[in-house]
This record gives structure tokens, C-alpha cells and sequence, in this order.
């Protein structure tokens, strides 16, 4: 029997709350950012290929998002152990919560069935949420390509 999940809130929609332990000790929740836009990226995988990329570009375009006053949030499946060494090792500056129990990708609608050479499996799919300072989805990418997309999330969050 095939699991049934939320679909993906949109834009307009208020920003499903969460709170999740996060790297470095302490949690983190939708509450820690109310009253100022918010950038959330699911990736799937600590240290790997193209999830690395996305983080170190993010990372490297932190302080335009802060001068925007844009927060930025990573989120994966992965523990905050595994955050700890993926933050330690790329030198990433951005909080990443640990959401090992996929309670935020579900509430989010990034849990998805995927495939790869042939074989079906339930994963995260790379996607971003812009959150505007209202609480509510200003903008959604799904099934992100990484290349210039830290980029292309900064150019909307300063319109914001």
C-alpha cells in the first residue's frame, strides 16, 4: 500500500511550523525567525556531490541574504552529528536542522517517491521555500538544479 502525504502548501499558504533539533546542540523552529523572511532548502545527504555545492553556496552568499535580512535554514533527513561534521568539514555558516523523523519534509511535501536506475524509492527532493516576514510561502523551486540557484533565491528575496 502506497503511503499517503500531505501535498506541497503553496504559495500564499502559511509555512507549515516545525522545530527540529539543529548542528552545533539546540533546536530550531519556524517561531525562531517570525517577523523576517526566511529561505528554507531541503537536500537530501550531507557531503554529497551536489548537496555540498548548494550549501557552500548558500554559505557563500550568507551576508547578502543577512544585509537582505533574509535567514537562511538547510534541512536533511541526516542527524545533527552528521551536521556537525558536514558544517565542521565545508566550513558552512548556515543552520541545518536535523530532521530524522522527516516530519518537516512530509509537512512541507518534499518526501517524495524517487527513482534512479530503474529503482523507486522515498527520498527528499531538493526544493526551497522563500517565507515571507508574514509567515506565509512567497516562493517555492522544486526539483532543484543547484547551479545558480543560491543566486536566483537571493535575486527574489530582495524583492521581497
Amino acid at each position: 500500500m502506497t503511503e499517503v502525504f500531505p501535498v506541497q502548501p503553496g504559495i500564499g499558504d502559511k509555512a507549515p511550523d516545525f522545530d527540529l533539533p539543529r548542528d552545533g546542540g539546540g533546536r530550531v523552529s519556524l517561531a525562531d525567525f517570525a517577523a523576517r523572511p526566511l529561505v528554507i532548502y531541503f537536500y537530501p545527504k550531507d557531503d554529497t556531490t551536489a548537496c555540498t555545492t548548494e550549501s557552500i553556496s548558500f554559505t557563500a552568499l550568507s551576508g547578502e541574504f543577512g544585509k537582505a535580512g533574509v535567514a537562511l535554514l538547510g534541512v536533511s533527513p541526516d542527524t545533527v552529528k552528521s551536521h556537525d561534521k558536514f558544517v565542521k568539514k565545508h566550513a558552512l555558516s548556515i543552520p541545518l536542522a536535523a530532521d530524522e523523523e522527516k516530519t518537516m519534509a512530509i509537512a512541507y511535501g518534499v518526501w517524495r517517491e524517487k527513482s534512479m536506475y530503474g529503482r523507486t524509492y522515498m527520498g527528499v527532493v531538493r526544493s526551497t521555500f522563500l517565507i515571507g516576514s508574514d509567515g506565509r510561502i512567497a516562493r517555492i523551486w522544486d526539483k532543484v538544479k543547484v547551479a545558480g540557484h543560491a543566486e536566483a533565491v537571493l535575486a527574489a528575496a530582495k524583492e521581497l
